[in-house]
């Protein structure tokens, strides 16, 4: 497949992601009057259906990794090149950024908006944010559930697996469970691109708290790398 198809192709799985996932998270759960009740299983969904339509759609293209994590991985398992890895990542965080920057253009639509403390879906911990978890269960949270949904991708994605059409539904449903507990710690990266867009236009501790959100899911990506290396035949 050629490169410039792929790394297109991955830009637009992430636009897609950050478009969906964040835009429940900062349109569909608030009105005027107030939270419209979609709450943590809806944006859960959100997010995993999302990866199952691009899974779908993408996935013959790239494989759909859209998110850094992944690729790096991937190229620590010996799945990927360095030169699609870098290409990838820098074409996951364009999608994230275009994602993030519509999503604030629809958001500001709306009369007497002002960008909240983390908005826009935007990562974080501590004192007003979801539960105020502290920063070491925010990084533990990071790791371990990347290290799980990574562990899922390789299994599901391995030449062994007897049901290779049944991935992309498997890799979504892993994400939404990862939600449903992860959104009220950090809520819910494991995607160093999916909170990359929302900080840089939220700003603030959104963005200062970004250095986690891209190296807990990076090292989480790795772990489940050499783990499937070591001890998983592919």
């Amino acid at each position: 497949m050629n490169s410039s198809k792929k790394y297109f192709a991955e830009a637009l799985g992430t636009f897609a992601l950050v478009l969906f996932g964040c835009g429940a998270a900062t349109i569909a759960s608030v009105t005027e009057s107030g939270p419209v009740g979609i709450g943590i299983l809806g944006i859960a969904l959100a997010f995993g259906f999302a990866v199952v339509v691009m899974a779908y759609t993408i996935g013959p293209i790239s494989g759909c990794h859209i998110n850094p994590a992944i690729s790096i991985a991937m190229l620590a398992a010996g799945k990927l090149s360095a030169k699609d890895t870098v290409g990838y990542v820098i074409s996951q965080c364009i999608g994230a950024i275009v994602a993030a920057a519509l999503l604030y253009m629809l958001a500001t639509g709306s009369a007497g908006f002002s960008m909240p403390e983390w908005g826009l879906g935007s990562n974080g911990w501590g004192a007003g944010y979801g539960g105020e978890y502290n920063m070491t269960s925010a990084l533990i949270a990071e790791f371990v559930f990347t290290f799980l949904f990574l562990m899922v991708i390789f299994g599901t994605t391995s030449s062994k697996n007897t049901s290779p059409m049944m991935a992309g539904l498997a890799i979504g449903v892993s994400l939404v469970l990862i939600h449903m507990v992860a959104i009220p710690i950090t809520g819910t990266s494991v995607n160093p691109a999916r909170s990359l867009g929302p900080a840089l236009f939220s700003g603030g501790m959104a963005l200062q708290q970004l250095w986690l959100f891209i190296v807990a899911p990076i090292a989480g990506g790795l772990c489940a790398a050499l783990v499937r290396n070591i001890f998983v035949e592919d």
